[in-house]
């Protein structure tokens, strides 16, 4: 209990004392932004603080804080720590430089402000990574909140021919959301399924507090799980909890959900509560899902043993939300875990869909333009689930290259934002380290993974059942973040002129 109480106080002080500072660094001021000026009616449009604020929550919030904690605190109650540490230091900052940023920029996609700070070389790679994660994000956002509704909703099999109607439902939805001005539906919706959200976490959150002596001390004494853990899959800590654990710490899909926000923001001043405060409160999501997780692992475990921990995240959402809230209240929490994918995938496909007409320069106030992007997006997302629900082992796999992908992502970001505070002489260590950071976690994961260089097996260096062994992987990593530092440092230095020629 101490762990996580501590975690909470991290989020609640950490985050008001270093929010003020980045606020500060940036200098938010009275401006007229892209809502007011490019307003267009469609995406550019000026939308109430509260309702901007709502929005980038359920923007940013999906699976990840939710299905993500449930399979990270099975690595140790150190993620009451690592969660909002994390969060308060990287995740918010990420989000809160994007957003503004992007504003100072007309409102621009990622692909272009990587363009115009990191170079058009970098974009062309970025543009491929950033296109292939907001495809996974998308289906990973259907699959889910579909087997969901099928299984806890409905109880059903689903695996059974009624997921693809409702699979059929979600992206209805997710057309509809994608074509509309982002006022007409997602604006009006949003409140509704915000009150989900909050029941779910605040229910989650009080019956931790109140889930008496058993709760108590599967917190406390966590007998079976140490403050360090090999993962019961024999995962490291380093660097596998920070790609299961991404949307809850930081995330790159977060990106192109503050560009799309910042372009319906009214004033510059409300970035602070828009941005950076919003992925604090995915954090403490986060936290909540960690520590009902890690009360129930532990409870399960009293009767079932070690096999208590093989139990998969998607079934364990039922078990905590009914265990802390009844039936009823269960339901409820059930329906705001669902919410939280499906009000991401709408503005996951918007944010595809924004960037294509960014770089292809189709008019998007044109209904039968964004009709037309939004058909050739979802053949791809369709193809995609079909083999991931096809597939044994095909939504792990899925999540797997959507978890590393959505990291991969996220450096190039903390790249950008470097390059801009350091060619206007702000404090760039501030995302330099995270950078740096991220670097070495990517690239450490996908050389020493399966579905990426697999280095250690190949060398022999690992044996079938121990733990896995980093050992090569670890200085591949170390070296990409030396190169991440050196290569963003000598970008910024050269581009420096022409970066504040622009900007005048």
């Amino acid at each position: 209990m101490v762990l996580f109480l501590i975690g909470i106080a991290i989020l609640i002080v950490g985050g008001y004392l270093y929010g003020n500072y980045v606020d500060k660094v940036f200098g938010p001021d009275d401006r007229p932004t892209p809502a007011n000026t490019k307003a267009d009616g469609v995406d550019y449009v000026v939308m109430r603080s509260w309702k901007n604020e709502l929005v980038e929550l359920l923007n940013i919030a999906g699976t990840g804080p939710v299905l993500g904690p449930i399979q990270g605190i099975l690595f140790g109650p150190i993620a009451f720590l690592t969660i909002p540490i994390g969060c308060v230091l990287a995740g918010s900052v990420h989000d809160y430089f994007i957003g503004m940023i992007s504003m100072r920029n007309g409102g621009a996609q990622i692909p272009n402000l990587i363009n115009k700070y990191l170079g058009p070389g970098v974009k062309k790679f970025y543009n491929v990574v950033i296109t292939l994660l907001l495809l996974l994000t998308g289906v990973v956002f259907v699959y889910t909140p579909g087997d969901l509704i099928v299984g806890d909703i409905m109880k059903k099999d689903a695996s059974s021919s009624i997921i693809w109607v409702v699979y059929g439902f979600i992206f209805l939805y997710y057309l509809l959301a994608t074509l509309f001005p982002i006022d007409a539906i997602i604006g009006r919706i949003y409140p509704i399924f915000g009150a989900f959200l909050i029941i779910s976490a605040l229910g989650i959150f009080g019956g931790i507090l109140l889930s008496g002596g058993a709760g108590l001390h599967a917190l406390t004494q966590s007998p079976l799980l140490g403050l360090f853990d090999i993962h019961p899959t024999g995962q490291m800590f380093i660097p596998a909890f920070f790609i299961t654990v991404a949307c809850g710490i930081m995330s790159g899909f977060h990106g192109s959900q503050a560009t799309l926000i910042s372009r319906t923001v009214g004033n510059e001043r409300e970035g602070k509560k828009t941005f950076y405060n919003m992925m604090l409160a995915e954090g403490f999501i986060a936290m909540c899902w960690a520590g009902g997780a890690i009360v129930l692992f532990n409870l399960l475990a009293q009767t079932k043993g070690a096999e208590a921990f093989a139990t998969g995240a998607t079934p364990m959402v039922g078990i905590i939300s009914r265990h802390f809230m009844g039936n009823v209240g269960g339901l409820l929490a059930i329906v705001g875990v669902i919410v939280l994918p499906i009000t991401s995938g709408d503005t996951c496909f918007r944010s595809l869909r924004l960037i294509f007409a960014e770089q292809f320069n189709i008019d998007q106030r044109k209904a039968k333009n964004r009709l037309m992007l939004s058909s050739l997006i979802f053949i791809p997302a369709i193809l995609i689930l079909f083999f991931a629900k096809s597939n044994k082992g095909g939504f792990n796999l899925l999540w797997r290259y959507f978890g590393f992908t959505n990291q991969f992502v996220a450096v190039f970001a903390l790249a950008f934002i470097t390059v801009y505070l350091k060619t206007h002489g702000k404090n760039y260590l501030m995302t330099l380290i995270p950078g740096a950071f991220y670097s070495f976690i990517v690239m450490s994961f996908i050389s020493h993974a399966p579905i990426g260089l697999n280095l250690e097996s190949l060398l022999g260096l690992q044996q079938a059942g121990a733990p896995d062994v980093y050992s090569v992987s670890y200085v591949v990593g170390i070296i990409f973040a030396v190169l991440f530092v050196i290569g963003t440092l000598k970008i910024a230095d050269k581009r420096k002129e022409l970066i504040l020629k622009e900007d005048k």
